[in-house]
C-alpha cells in the first residue's frame, strides 16, 4: 500500500516537471502572411527554442499537422511538414499543396502546454479569363472605333491595361465592374486608328505581380468614302461579277446589231417609197406637160384625125381597097401623128367613110 503511493506521487511530480519545462519553451518567429494564386503551393514557417515536445498547425481552428521531435504525424495529404534546425533555433515549415479559394483563413502555430502562439493569414486568388469578342478585327482608317475586354472569374478584382502596337492618332480605356457578378470586370478601348497591328489586353494580379494577356490582330482599311478601295471580295463574287458583265455586254452588242438592221431596212424603204413617188410624179407632170412626147411614147388615138387630112385621105382612096390608109398630113394646129395600117378587113364588110360635118368633130369608128 506505501509502495503504491510513492507510484502516485512520482507520476505527478514528473508531470509537474513537464508542465514546468513546457512552459518554458518560447516561439522565436511565428508564420507570416502569405497571398498565393489558386492551385499553387503556400509555404508558412514556425520557429521556436530547442528542447520543444509538440508543434501543432491549425487552420480556420482546424488542426491539420502535428509534429514531435521524433517524426509529424500528418491527418491531410495536401498539409505536409518540413524541420530545420539551428544551433539556437528550430524551424518547422508547414506546406499546403493545391491551394483553393477554401483555404483562405487564419494558419496558426502552437506548442503543447503553451499559451504562445504565432499566426498568419493566407489569402488565396483567383486568375480567371480573358475575352475579346474577335482575334481580328477588322476598322476604318481614321475612323473612331472600341474595342472591349472582358475579364471573368476573377479573385479579386484585377488591374486591366492596354498595349496598343498599332499607330494612332488618339487612344483611351476605361474599365468598370459587372454589377450582377463581382468576379468579373469589363474594360473599353477607344482609339481612332491609322494602320494595322495588334492590341493586347493584360489583367494583373497586384499582390501576386502575376498577370495574365491576350492579343488581338487590328486590320485597318482605307475608307471608301475617299475612293480607295475597301476589304478585298471572295473569289465566287468576283467570278459571278465576271460573268453577269460578259452577259450584260453581249446583249448590248446584239441590241445594237438588231437596231443598226432594223434602222437600215427602214430607211432602204423609206428612200425606195421616196424615189418610186418621185418618179410617178416625174411622169406625171411630163404626161401633162409635153404633148408631143405624150404622143411619141406610143399612147396616140388612132381615130383621130384632122379634117385636112381626113378630106386628102377620101380623094386619095382607090376604089377597090381593102384597106384603109392615110397619109402622113402635118397641122399647122396639132403635132406631128403618124398612122398606122389597121388590119385588113374582110371583102364582105362595106367600106368605111369619114363624113365631114366639120373641122371640128372627131369620130371614132369601130370596125367589125
Amino acid at each position: 500500500m506505501e509502495g503504491s503511493w510513492r507510484d502516485v506521487l512520482a507520476v505527478l511530480v514528473i508531470l509537474a516537471e513537464l508542465t514546468a519545462s513546457g512552459s518554458s519553451y518560447q516561439i522565436i518567429e511565428g508564420p507570416q502572411n502569405v497571398t498565393v494564386l489558386q492551385g499553387s503551393e503556400a509555404r508558412f514557417n514556425c520557429t521556436v527554442t530547442h528542447g520543444w515536445k509538440l508543434i501543432m498547425w491549425t487552420l480556420n481552428e482546424v488542426v491539420v499537422l502535428s509534429l514531435t521531435s521524433q517524426e509529424p504525424i500528418i491527418t491531410n495529404d495536401r498539409f505536409i511538414s518540413e524541420s530545420y534546425n539551428r544551433t539556437d533555433s528550430f524551424i518547422s515549415e508547414m506546406i499546403i499543396l493545391d491551394v483553393q479559394p477554401s483555404d483562405s483563413g487564419v494558419v496558426r502555430c502552437s506548442l503543447q502546454n503553451s499559451n504562445v502562439f504565432g499566426s498568419a493569414f493566407l489569402s488565396v486568388q483567383v486568375m480567371g479569363t480573358l475575352n475579346i469578342p474577335s482575334n481580328n478585327l477588322i476598322v476604318t482608317e481614321g475612323e473612331p472605333c472600341s474595342v472591349t475586354c472582358s475579364a471573368l472569374g476573377w479573385t479579386p478584382l484585377p488591374d486591366i491595361s492596354w498595349e496598343v502596337e498599332v499607330p494612332v492618332s488618339h487612344s483611351s480605356y476605361y474599365s468598370f465592374p459587372d454589377p450582377g457578378n463581382f468576379t468579373s470586370i469589363f474594360s473599353v478601348l477607344d482609339l481612332t486608328p491609322l494602320g494595322s497591328g495588334t492590341l493586347t489586353c493584360v489583367a494583373e494580379l497586384k499582390d501576386l505581380q502575376d498577370s495574365k494577356s491576350l492579343t488581338v490582330n487590328l486590320t485597318v482599311v482605307q475608307s471608301l468614302s475617299e475612293g480607295k478601295e475597301g476589304p478585298a471580295l471572295p473569289t465566287w463574287a468576283i467570278i459571278l461579277l465576271a460573268v453577269a458583265f460578259s452577259l450584260l455586254l453581249i446583249l448590248i452588242i446584239a441590241l445594237i446589231i438588231i437596231f443598226c438592221c432594223c434602222w437600215d431596212c427602214r430607211r432602204e424603204k423609206e428612200e425606195s417609197t421616196y424615189h418610186n413617188e418621185i418618179r410617178k410624179s416625174t411622169t406625171v407632170k411630163t404626161y401633162r406637160e409635153d404633148p408631143e412626147t405624150r404622143l411619141k411614147s406610143g399612147k396616140e388615138n388612132y381615130g383621130y384625125s384632122s379634117d385636112e387630112a381626113r378630106v386628102t385621105q377620101i380623094a386619095s382612096l382607090p376604089p377597090k381597097s381593102g384597106e384603109v390608109s392615110l397619109p402622113e398630113q402635118r397641122s399647122s394646129n396639132l403635132p406631128y401623128q403618124e398612122l398606122n395600117n389597121h388590119r385588113p378587113s374582110p371583102a364582105t364588110h362595106p367600106r368605111v367613110s369619114f363624113d365631114i360635118a366639120s373641122p371640128q368633130k372627131v369620130r371614132n369608128v369601130t370596125l367589125v
